[in-house]
C-alpha cells in the first residue's frame, strides 16, 4: 500500500531553501521523502510523536540531525509535510 504525501506551498518553499543550503543531503532527502511514501512505519525513518506545541504532528528523520514535521493522517493514506531542516529549526 502506498501513501499520498501532500506538499503544501509553504512546505515547498521550506524544502527548496533547504536543499540549497544543505545540497548534500539531496539524495538522503528524497530517499527518506520514497521510504515515507511506501511505508511510513519503517524502523529506519524513527517516526515518533511530538510534544508541547506540536504534539499534533511527527518527526521523520533525514539523519541524526536533520528532520521532516509531519502531519499524519494514516486513516486517510494522507501524509501532510510541514517542515524540514535541522532539529532546532523544525522543534
Amino acid at each position: 500500500m502506498s501513501y499520498e504525501l501532500c506538499f503544501t506551498e509553504q512546505y515547498n518553499r521550506r524544502a527548496l531553501r533547504f536543499i540549497k543550503r544543505h545540497p548534500e543531503l539531496k539524495k538522503q532527502y528524497l530517499k527518506t521523502l520514497q521510504l515515507l511514501e511506501l511505508n511510513p512505519h519503517h524502523p529506519s525513518l524513527r517516526v515518533h510523536s511530538l510534544q508541547g506545541k506540536l504534539k499534533q504532528l511527527h518527526s521523520v528523520s533525514i539523519n541524526m540531525p536533520y528532520r521532516i514535521t509531519l502531519e499524519l493522517l494514516i486513516h486517510n493514506e494522507q501524509i501532510i509535510l510541514i517542515n524540514v531542516g535541522s532539529h532546532d529549526t523544525v522543534y
